[in-house]
């Protein structure tokens, strides 16, 4: 409980709603269950609950017979029909049929048929023979539905949404999320890698605890189907937000470690295989337990429970009634039994450590701390085995397992949503596989050598993203193609990365057009810069082609000579500023000159930032990119002239920059320091001087050189899975809105007839209650409810495909006919009630007029309220009084099986007119201010110069003729008998005052003013408001 109040006070704190308030979700996308968290005003963040309260939901959704089930309802059809309920997608979502992964698949679920999509190579679900489905179109189904319980919750539509998926998904598979996401019509801010989605949960609420030094912390997850571990680091660096540099924590993912295969499923299918041996050795029945597709899916699902169990027990009882032919199955199974038929599982679980500390290069003592995450790691056995590898180190459980990953996920996707304002917290993901250039070395056309492949690691193992960067192509000259593959794949199994290599081939094949017609359009130019294509790996971790384009550099032949106002200008400018200052060239002065890393300044990093640590720890990203390049190439190929440069650019919001992009800066910015990149390309490092203001050897003045950029065309094709065309992304989403609409029809049809059935139950139970008999007769009675018991009858003679067009019709015919009774009924038992209410405003208005012509009788020159304005009120009240009266009467002698006379809506007319009168003379009394009285003659006569209130309420002067200061028949004449009612004791006359100075002779006369002003603003009629009946 006090966890829960640290978290909504901390996120209180952080998290502040802007004027738009727009919500967004998360879902952490698990293989078995999904957890949804969102995040809207008066909500910082929240694990929602589905339709059966519970906080998370199987990713499963079942089809059978043309209808949906998501859920719990899934997940028993699951049990009933297993072939027609699909569950764990994530495993071949973006998968090549002839992919090993579908194989282990299709083993693991036997009852599922799968087939060949022969447009894309990639894996269908066939329903029936005319029914198939793709990964991609159930995933879409299931994501559709997580926003439709978020949106449930938060009362209003949402679109944005940050989708957590396994960092170990490739390029293929996460192009397969997007696909489902663009079907069910999420609009995704970003695909962040589970692992990445844990940490930020947990350095969120640590912020305070990080500083400018590096700390280490491994985060182990054993999930269902997969177990990762990661090597996260996290440290406080300089961000740039807005116009300043701020220090704000992030974190970056050092290394990561994975087993596709090493998970809580793999245990229970060996647990449910146990099982069904024992059963089978046991004969009870003819029939064959395997290939019982039912039997074997209870049977799973007995293992899960089983696990569970297990974890806190040292032995349990298997039970499932009917299992086959409706024999029982009863088993007793211990932990040991357990561990031993899953021994060389255990035996895997500290191989994802090994690699994650090796594609970090951090050793073990570095790791301040080890997290585990996912259901796996509740396993004693598990437990221990890390314990025994870490030696010191303290497994730390101090975050939800379940539920971490979908409150860091929503933490992003407020920070990268419109509506919300989040503290910065800068999340730095790694590329797991290294991504490569592939392109035939340009020749000579007479040339009868063979080609030669010349390959350039573009993106290399676990560089951080999302980031930009530039491959410059220097000498071709011609149109060419390349090919962006994945690089060196020896940490993965041999099948696995044969599989990548052979199955899903190139990632992409992109055609530059246009080459040689560029080139030729700028013949005049003096040193072409090469072709410089900018790739982009986003914060989804997927890989584009922005641009492609030629560079040039030119003299400005447009240039004139400086006028003398530019002459007499720069002169005065000099006097601010020193020349070298002057002459630095801003980095924004011109948005169409080459910037750092080949790309455009502005455009090609929208932010940077610098860490708050020496630049000397920085890492030197474009050496280690060189270290990865493959061994086996060529040395003569890697001349600079020939192959190509890559210039990266980092995109990200915080982090540490690249070593090369640091250098580059303070090249363009400082002409004058040398380069200290040795592997940058000669002209780019003599670039910079030819755009200097140096003068010749004659004394004259250099051309101004200029970049001029040429697009050139491509032509993109993605080979590892091809998305589908328009055409058939079209009726894809056609099929799914067709699904949609059936289940919302559905809903409205079990909404019918439930209404339909509810009322007529609950009116033939009414019709038996007193106050019914009273209001009608026998015959009615039994008129109603011989149609009640007909359409009773008629709604389950119905058959299912009836529409819920006829339930609604009979539904308001039933209601119709009722309908004067229900309005007699309603009448006798709350006319007490109105009644009782009209004679208490009654009572209270008669005291009110009593005590108002009380008031009125004292004084007739200032009285509160006009004679007429009491003559209304007693009027009304009279007049209510004596219909009031006369209703009742009348009332009581017509029997409540017949209309009634006196009618709930005429009390509530009477009680609002006088309501109204009595209100509005209440607040007239609120407002109304007595007139203020002169002051005595007396003061006004023991000094000439004191100052008096003439009857405009202006002061008058002290030489003021003495006939025009009143008497005191004239202050007698203005007292009237309220005024004595006051009630002071002492009569002011019986007082001898004393000559006022000249200061207490101001203060009168300022006091004098006031007063007027008050009983000038008295005298207006107040308007006619509302109050509340307490004023009474």
């Amino acid at each position: 409980m006090n966890r829960l109040v640290v978290t909504a006070t901390i996120l209180t704190a952080l998290i502040g709603v802007s004027v738009c308030h727009l919500a967004v979700m998360s879902v952490d996308l698990g293989s078995e269950y999904m957890k949804i968290a969102i995040v809207k005003p008066g909500v910082p963040m929240e694990v929602i609950v589905n339709e059966d309260s519970a906080r998370k939901t199987a990713t499963i959704v079942c089809l059978r017979n043309g209808e949906r089930s998501f859920g719990n309802p899934a997940e028993h059809c699951a049990n009933k029909y297993p072939s027609n309920a699909f569950w764990y997608l994530t495993q071949i979502v973006g998968k090549m049929y002839d992919d090993p992964a579908v194989t282990v698949y299709q083993k693991r679920f036997p009852y599922y048929k799968l087939v060949k999509d022969e447009d894309r190579g990639t894996v269908l679900f066939q329903i029936d023979d005319e029914t198939f489905y793709s990964p991609e179109e159930l995933l879409a189904m299931i994501l559709e539905k997580s926003r439709s319980y978020a949106e449930t919750f938060a009362d209003q539509t949402i679109k944005d949404t940050v989708i957590t998926v396994p960092s170990y998904f490739n390029q293929a598979e996460r192009r397969a999320v997007m696909l489902a996401a663009e079907l069910s019509g999420i609009n995704v801010l970003q695909l962040l890698g589970d692992n990445a989605a844990v940490a930020l949960n947990y350095g969120v609420f640590r912020r305070k605890q990080f500083n400018t030094s590096m700390t280490y912390i491994m985060f182990y997850d054993m999930g269902a189907t997969s177990t990762t571990a990661t090597v996260v680091g996290y440290q406080v660096v300089k961000m740039k937000e807005g116009t300043r540099m701020v220090e704000n924590p992030q974190l970056v993912i050092k290394g990561v470690g994975f087993d596709k295969e090493l998970g809580g499923l793999e245990m229970s299918i060996r647990l449910r295989d146990h099982f069904a041996k024992y059963f089978s050795e046991h004969k009870k029945t003819k029939s064959d337990l395997y290939t019982n597709y039912r039997a074997m899916a209870k049977l799973l699902k007995e293992a899960k429970r089983v696990k569970k169990v297990l974890s806190a027990n040292a032995d349990h009882q298997a039970r499932v009634e009917g299992l086959l032919d409706e024999e029982d199955f009863k088993m007793k199974v211990s932990r040991a039994e357990f561990e031993e038929m899953c021994s060389d599982v255990f035996e895997r679980v500290t191989k994802p450590i090994d690699v994650a500390l090796k594609a970090s290069e951090i050793t073990l003592g570095e790791i301040s701390d080890v997290i585990l995450m996912g259901g796996g790691t509740r396993i004693p056995r598990v437990q221990q085995k890390l314990k025994e590898y870490l030696g010191g180190i303290e497994l730390g459980k101090s975050i939800n397992t379940d539920e971490a990953a979908a409150l860091g996920a929503v933490y992003q996707a407020a920070h990268l949503g419109k509506g919300f304002k989040v503290l910065t917290f800068g999340v730095k993901e790694a590329n797991i596989y290294p991504i490569l250039v592939e392109f035939e070395k340009q020749r000579t056309e007479d040339s009868t050598d063979p080609p030669k492949v010349i390959k350039r690691t573009l993106f290399g193992r676990m560089n951080p993203y999302p980031q930009k960067k530039v491959m410059t192509f220097n000498k071709h000259f011609k149109d060419f193609d390349f090919n962006v593959s994945y690089g060196e794949l020896d940490f993965l199994s041999s099948e696995e990365a044969e599989s990548m290599r052979q199955l899903q081939g190139p990632i992409q094949e992109i055609g530059l057009r246009g080459i040689a017609e560029a080139y030729n359009k700028h013949t005049d130019a003096q040193e072409a810069k090469g072709i410089k294509a900018h790739f982009r790996m986003d914060e989804s971790g997927i890989l584009t082609l922005d641009l492609v384009e030629t560079v040039f550099e030119k003299e400005d032949k447009t240039v004139e000579e400086e006028s003398t106002w530019s002459k007499l200008g720069d002169t005065i400018s000099g006097l601010f500023g020193s020349k070298e200052e002057g002459d630095q060239p801003s980095p924004q002065a011109n948005g169409t000159t080459e910037g750092k890393d080949g790309g455009e300044t502005g455009n090609e990093q929208p932010q940077s930032d610098q860490p708050a640590k020496p630049e000397s720890q920085q890492p030197e990203e474009g050496k280690e990119e060189q270290k990865e390049e493959p061994a086996g190439e060529d040395k003569k190929d890697e001349e600079p002239a020939e192959d190509s440069t890559q210039e990266p650019t980092d995109e990200s919001t915080g982090g540490e920059p690249d070593k090369a992009e640091e250098k580059d800066e303070t090249t363009e910015e400082k002409p004058e320091e040398k380069p200290k990149d040795d592997e940058k390309p000669k002209e780019e490092k003599n670039g910079d001087k030819k755009e200097d203001g140096d003068k010749t050897e004659n004394g004259e003045k250099k051309p101004k050189i200029v970049i001029v950029k040429e697009n050139i065309t491509t032509e993109t094709s993605i080979n590892d899975i091809r998305p589908p065309s328009k055409d058939v992304f079209k009726a894809m989403k056609k099929k799914l809105a067709d699904l949609t609409a059936r289940d919302t029809e559905k809903k409205l049809l079990e909404k019918a007839k439930n209404e339909l059935e509810s009322f007529v139950y609950d009116m033939m139970d009414k019709l038996s209650q007193e106050l019914y008999v009273r209001c009608s007769t026998e015959e009615q009675r039994e008129e109603w409810m011989k149609s009640l018991s007909e359409a009773s009858d008629w709604l389950y003679e119905q058959e299912e495909e009836t529409p819920k067009g006829p339930y609604i019709d009979k539904l308001k015919d039933l209601k119709k006919m009722v309908k004067k009774v229900e309005f007699r009924v309603r009448e006798v038992k709350e006319r007490p009630e109105a009644l009782a209410a009209i004679d208490s405003m009654l009572n209270h208005s008669s005291v009110f007029l009593s005590n108002i012509k009380n008031l009125s009788s004292l004084s007739i020159e200032e009285a509160l309220f006009t004679a007429v304005e009491i003559e209304t009120l007693e009027k009304l009240i009279n007049e209510t009084m004596d219909w009031k009266n006369s209703s009742v009467k009348e009332q009581s002698q017509i029997p409540d099986y017949e209309t009634p006379k006196l009618l709930l809506e005429d009390i509530g007319r009477r009680m609002q007119a006088l309501d109204r009168e009595v209100k509005y003379l209440i607040n007239k009394a609120k407002t109304y201010k007595p007139k203020a009285k002169p002051k005595s003659e007396k003061n006004k006569t023991t000094n000439k110069n004191a100052t008096a209130a003439d009857k405009d309420g202006k002061d008058t002067p002290a030489d003021k003729d003495i006939d025009d200061i009143p008497t005191d028949k004239d202050i007698e004449d203005q007292d009237t008998p309220g005024d004595k009612t006051e009630g002071t004791t002492d009569s002011p006359d019986t007082e001898i005052p004393q000559p006022p100075t000249e200061e207490e002779s101001q203060q009168a006369t300022d006091t004098q003013e006031e007063e007027t002003d008050d009983t000038v603003k008295a005298t207006k009629k107040p308007e006619r408001t509302t109050h509340d009946a307490g004023d009474l």
